[in-house]
Formats: structure tokens, sequence, C-alpha cells
């Protein structure tokens, strides 16, 4: 079924909450754009996550607060229009102080976000894995929070602390319960180092939906979903692992495009025309119109007609 024809009722806010509040960890992956978003989809996940450092990279830019709002809703339409599944958008720092968080939510919002996670660095912001981040002072973070969830219709608040590295766990949770305080629907502790800290933190705030990040090649150790919901989590994103191995099939195609002038080698890498047609439900666009006549696909095209 096309997006233009599925209408879900409930907000997508309502349908994050719905399905946190269920029994099970709940799985993220991210989708970088709308085909990742429908591959996610026919894999079976429930939801997915928008990485502010994958909409940077797709853009060529580098992980530094440098996308606007702007930007980030074009990408918000493409996954969850596309997908119609409820997604968690990255929202950095929020494009600013507390008025800022409240036009982030709206705007958010209003492209089709489920949920969002605002973090306590200050601009220019970095990747939680990386040195050196700047911390905002708890109050303000709070005062964000605070205004954050004011602004929202359904959407799902969650506040993110990168505190841990600056300024250690025991602070890192004095500022999740500050944030909880504030109204944060749930608390994303950064850059865990170890299992010990992650359930740590996991203790000192039973009860509280706290998620994990299983970035690739960052400071926290790789686990499992299920291994993460013994420790205490109840969701988990996995946030720029398709722009990866999507980047990767890239730089291999372009360098044999220039080492054999011609794409063939790579052929059997390659998504086919029908494998394509078949995610984007070309066929299904098509017979919403009745002026538009059946494709044929050329012969080699991977199946179908």
């Amino acid at each position: 079924m096309t997006w233009l024809v599925r209408h879900d009722p409930i907000p997508a806010g309502r349908r994050f909450r719905d399905r946190l509040s269920r029994p099970g960890i709940f799985r993220l992956p991210g989708a970088h754009n709308g085909q990742a978003a429908l591959q996610a989809r026919a894999a079976g996940f429930e939801g997915l996550y928008l990485s502010g450092a994958a909409m940077s990279a797709s853009m060529g830019l580098p992980d530094l607060g440098l996308i606007t709002i702007d930007d980030v809703c074009f990408f918000i339409r493409q996954v969850a229009g596309a997908s119609g599944l409820p997604v968690l958008v990255d929202a950095d720092t929020g494009y600013g102080e507390a008025l800022n968080a409240m036009v982030t939510v709206r705007r958010f919002e209003e492209a089709g976000a489920a949920a969002i996670h605002l973090e306590d660095q200050i601009l220019p912001k970095k990747c939680g894995h990386l040195s050196d981040k700047r911390l905002a002072l708890p109050q303000d973070m709070a005062a964000k929070v605070a205004a954050a969830v004011r602004a929202r219709r359904d959407l799902v608040v969650i506040a993110r602390t990168d505190a841990l590295a600056n300024e250690g766990l025991d602070a890192a949770i004095a500022r999740a319960r500050l944030y909880l305080e504030a109204g944060a629907d749930a608390i994303f502790p950064e850059a865990l180092t170890d299992i010990d800290l992650m359930r740590r933190f996991a203790q000192a705030l039973p009860g509280v939906p706290l998620l994990a990040n299983m970035t690739e090649f960052g400071r926290t150790p790789q686990l499992t979903g299920a291994e993460l919901q013994d420790l205490g989590y109840k969701m988990v994103i996995w946030p720029v692992s398709s722009l990866r191995v999507a980047n990767q099939a890239q730089e291999r195609l372009y360098a044999a495009l220039r080492d054999h002038d011609t794409t063939a080698p790579m052929l059997g890498h390659m998504q086919t025309r029908a494998e394509l047609y078949e995610t984007l439900d070309y066929f299904g666009f098509e017979g919403l119109d009745a002026s538009i006549s059946r494709s044929l696909l050329p012969p080699g095209s991977g199946g179908g007609d």
C-alpha cells in the first residue's frame, strides 16, 4: 500500500508511546533516507531513527550542528512519509535555547516526527563519542526540556545527557533526574563506556525508559537488543549503520567504474530494477491512476514482468 492511500488516524507520537509501553525493547534502526526507511519496514521493524550525523553526512557535512531545522524536516518527511512508521529524530541541541527548542518541536511534529531527543551540549556540538564536548548548565538544559514538553502535542521528548566524560556517572544521573522533573519522557545516557556503567545508570533510575546507542566505532560496547533489555534499557538505536554500509558500497562502485570504465563488475552487488520497484511499490502507484498503463520491465531487470 503506497503512502498516498495509507492513513493512520493515530498520531505518530501516540504510536511511539504505545510501543514504548509494551513489553520488550523498542529496536530503532537508523534510516538515512526514504529508501532505507522502506527497506527497514520490509525487514519488520516497528520504528525508525533519524540521526543528525547521518543527515549531515548525507549532505556532505560533518556532525557539528551545521544543518538547519528545514534540512531536518526534509529528511523527516522522507523517512516518516515513506515508511509510515513512528520515527525518533535527533534534534541536537534544539537549534538554540528554550524558544528555539519550542519551534523545533512544532516544526518536527508537523513534519511527521514521533519523538525527538535533545542533548545537553552547547554549540558547536559534537558527536557524543568524541572528546572535549562542552556542556550546558543543568538548569539551562532542564528549562529547554520543559519548553519542548510545553510545545509538543503528542511528541515523545527524550533528554540526552553527554555528562559522563566531563562530570562522571553521578553527575550524569543527577542531570537525568533533573530533566525528568522538567518533563522528559525518557533519558538517553550517551557514550557510556562499559557494561557496568550502563547497568549502574539503569539501576539508579528504575522504571525510567532509557535509550541505548549502539553506534559502531564508538565508546560504548556493542550489545544486542536482548542484552540491553536485560540491563534495563527500553530503546536501542543503530544510528548511522545504514549510511555506513551504503557509503562503502558506493565507494566500491566508483572505484570499479574508474578502473574498468563500466559498472559490469558491480552488477552482482546491485539492487535490481525489479527489486527497487518492489520496494517502492512502483506498480501500486501506477494503479492509483487509471490513465497510466502498467509498465513492463526491460529484459534482465532481475525479475518481475
